[in-house]
């Protein structure tokens, strides 16, 4: 598995920062979500501080724009980075699509795919020189001038991942995508069970099977060097699996381990603004289905458990990647 580091970084000089940090370290990918900082913008700068490590939109949230101006945005992308950079794309959820950005919401598996489709249409015209010629549903793109086209891009286009966790959102990755990113509200469990079996029908849609395609596994980690690192860390998970388990788009993992009143619980106090109370509902089950947790070696240990057959990248603390890098020194050792 490769190995990658994110943040949510509170500014555009921390998320460059922390991926130069990340690529000192020796991490094979950088994730910069789009919650406090524009994840292009980030990755620009940070693109100049960097010279080999991937540069990952982890998500960008698609319905936020349009396929034109996201086709730009990862054209310039890539060659800025030489060819470093992947599309990571996300739809958000209802409520901050329609009340925070102000941007129509319906059918997102659909959208999505004709998303993805309309850009790959706009990335073929600059190879071509042609008008693209994309009629969809919800996209359409018919107009390019040479005014506006840059041309071929000397690095090919961006790989570009699919974030889901329902059904039909990840069996579109697995047609349209070259990679699929499984929520952190995800559970080994979900993912051997419903998540590849969707990414399969995608893939067979289009003649395809899963190999050579990405998945970036699930990254809820909760470790630390000593006792005290331990508990805060596994205090901010619980925190963390409490505010997705809150959300009505994340239920089917709940309802799948038959955990469906947890979400109405849990729903019910974010309703309220009882978020510190949150935390408390997420038992050791609940907690130990969603995170690895255990002292570094012991995390890492897990984490390749669970997820070396099944990823082919994940996210993962400082500590645990260089527990894992250990691991794998000492294999290849043997």
């Amino acid at each position: 598995m490769r190995l990658d580091s994110g943040d949510y970084a509170a500014t555009v000089i921390d998320a460059a920062g922390a991926a130069a940090s990340a690529e000192q370290a020796g991490y094979d990918g950088y994730w910069i979500p789009e919650t406090k900082v524009d994840p292009f913008v980030a990755l620009a700068v940070a693109a100049g501080r960097t010279t080999r490590i991937e540069l990952v939109t982890g998500i960008a949230v698609a319905f936020a724009r349009n396929p034109m101006t996201v086709a730009v945005q990862a054209n310039d992308l890539q060659l800025l980075s030489g060819g470093r950079f992947v599309l990571g794309l996300g739809s958000q959820v209802k409520p901050h699509i329609t009340k925070r950005f102000s941007m129509p919401w319906s059918s997102p598996a659909a959208r999505m795919r004709e998303f993805v489709l309309a850009v790959r249409a706009i990335w073929a015209a600059f190879e071509n020189g042609t008008s693209p010629r994309f009629l969809g549903e919800f996209y359409k793109h018919t107009l390019m001038t040479p005014f506006f086209d840059p041309g071929p891009n000397p690095h090919g286009n961006p790989k570009v991942y699919l974030a889901g966790v329902g059904p039909l959102m990840t069996e579109v990755a697995g047609e349209v995508a070259d990679g699929m990113m499984c929520h952190a509200f995800t559970t080994e469990r979900y993912v051997r069970e419903v998540t590849l079996p969707a990414l399969e029908r995608g893939r067979a849609k289009v003649g395809k099977t899963l190999a050579g395609f990405d998945v970036s596994g699930p990254s809820f980690v909760a470790t630390g060097s000593t006792d005290e690192e331990l508990a805060a860390s596994v205090a901010n998970v619980r925190r963390q699996i409490a505010f997705y388990g809150s959300t009505p788009s994340y239920r089917a993992v709940l309802d799948f381990h038959g955990w469906g009143r947890l979400g109405d619980e849990l729903n019910t106090l974010s309703r309220r603004g009882r978020w510190d109370e949150m935390d408390a509902l997420i038992d050791e089950e609940v907690l130990n289905a969603f995170a690895v947790v255990g002292d570094p070696t012991t995390a890492a240990a897990e984490v390749v458990r669970r997820y070396e057959d099944i990823a082919t990248r994940i996210a993962v603390p400082p500590l645990v990647a260089a527990a894992m890098r250990d691991r794998e020194q000492l294999r290849d050792a043997d």
